[in-house]
């Protein structure tokens, strides 16, 4: 258990951040782009969303597995992802993407334009204009993101167990490790670790309560 729990921590913090990096720079695109292509962007960004999470799981399957150019790539280099925790840490990440956009996307679109011509008359680049204004005026909605990334990346089971598997030690997460306990009927393991995932969940929910709560006061004194 002990190790499911470490190995949960350690893939929920990696693909959080990961989700964070790739899900920041996809919002500040959807917030301020018009394009067609926009439209495609958002697609595939939101894909994971809707679609079962077995079935994002055999894409990656296919994507990164030895028999494909990138796979074949990643394990020449030493760094295969199917049935690793490397790869555990892809999937769940892939799962909580959504999660960081939707919030991210509306609190950069909630950013006055205003503010940026201003920055711009002032000679400000853009990129600038996006770490030293956009991201500290949007900071509460990229954390509820990060917030809402985190938890579902503790609890992801479909997308793993199809990329990492399930083995003891190595890629065994914690929803991995409730399914395993379940089958061997030890519901007692079981009840504790469905009883500490929840608790996580019920915990982030309530920061993002907070947050939503604060958020709209300053909208309000605005």
């Amino acid at each position: 258990m002990t190790q499911s729990l470490l190995l949960s921590l350690q893939v929920a913090s990696l693909a959080t951040g990961l989700a964070l990096v790739v899900g920041v720079a996809a919002s500040a695109l959807l917030a301020r782009w018009r394009s067609p292509l926009a439209i495609v962007l958002e697609v595939i960004v939101l894909l994971p969303l809707v679609l079962p999470p077995t079935v994002l799981g055999y894409y990656l399957l296919v994507i990164l597995g030895a028999r494909s150019p990138v796979g074949d790539w990643l394990a020449s280099v030493g760094l295969p992802l199917i049935f690793t925790w490397r790869g555990a840490v892809v999937a769940s990440a892939l799962v909580a993407l959504p999660l960081v956009v939707l919030p991210a996307r509306s609190a950069m679109e909630a950013v006055p334009e205003e503010l940026g011509d201003v920055a711009r008359t002032l000679g400000r680049r853009e990129t600038a204009i996006f770490f030293t204004l956009t991201l500290p005026v949007a900071w509460r909605g990229i954390l509820a993101g990060a917030m809402l990334a985190y938890a579902r990346a503790l609890g992801e089971f479909g997308a793993t167990l199809m990329v990492a598997g399930s083995i003891p030690g190595r890629t065994q997460t914690l929803p991995l490790a409730i399914y395993d306990a379940a089958q061997r009927g030890d519901r007692a393991e079981a009840n504790m670790l469905a009883f500490f995932l929840t608790l996580t969940a019920i915990g982030a929910l309530l920061i993002l309560r907070r947050l939503g709560t604060r958020l709209a006061d300053g909208r309000r004194r605005g």
